[in-house]
């Protein structure tokens, strides 16, 4: 089953179209997001799960790139779960993925998943494990964390950083709730693409 579902990931990803931005090598705001199609993952109650963007239902798509093992996407978690909380019953869905490469895939895989978003940290999103990287490289995700806001039409109006610091007292601008924040309201997003910090992914050759 999972590598039918892996095909079936890999048919999905290949429609899309290959456009760039100005930190973004692969994707552009105001392109349809990459299709997401099967990827093991993790609900915050530690259930197994398929995460597929089709079967999103909500306005607001938050897709962030993550990865146990980084230290700057540590300095995030916090502020993640708290803005998941934020926006709850405000139609607006966070989606984690996962893909790093061989080297940290033991703390990074479905099984740590589990260990540090269910029972460490209480993660409150369902957190998956692209182990084929189809997903990284569809984004053109090349760090973490790394976020892209989707509208309604799963048309992507946001990528890049969460905020402006990865010290939570010194951030004073808030791309992602901005963005967010506006598609909820009907308006355009105003910062469209930031550069986003951390540790590098490691595609595998």
């Amino acid at each position: 089953m999972r590598k039918m579902l892996s095909g079936m990931f890999a048919l999905a990803l290949c429609a899309a179209p290959v456009m760039a931005g100005e930190f973004n090598k692969t994707v552009s705001v105001g392109q349809k997001a990459p299709a997401l199609v099967g990827i093991p993952a993790s609900t915050p109650d530690g259930q197994d799960a398929s995460l597929t963007l089709g079967d999103v239902k909500e306005d607001v798509v938050v897709v962030v790139f993550l990865a146990n093992h980084c230290p700057a996407v540590i300095t995030y978690e916090d502020r993640i779960n708290d803005f998941v909380s934020e926006y709850k019953g405000k139609s607006v869905k966070v989606l984690g993925i996962a893909c790093s490469g061989a080297g940290s895939k033991s703390t990074d895989d479905l099984k740590a998943i589990k260990e540090r978003a269910v029972k460490d940290k209480k993660f409150s999103y369902t957190y998956g494990w692209d182990e084929s990287q189809d997903a990284g490289k569809a984004y053109g995700a090349v760090n973490t964390p790394s976020f892209f806001v989707l509208d309604k039409t799963r048309t992507i109006r946001y990528m890049g950083a969460f905020d402006d610091s990865q010290n939570e007292a010194k951030a004073s601008k808030h791309y992602i709730k901005d963005a967010v924040d506006a598609l909820l309201a009907g308006k355009e997003v105003t910062v469209k693409e930031t550069r986003p910090v951390g540790c590098g992914i490691q595609y595998n050759k």
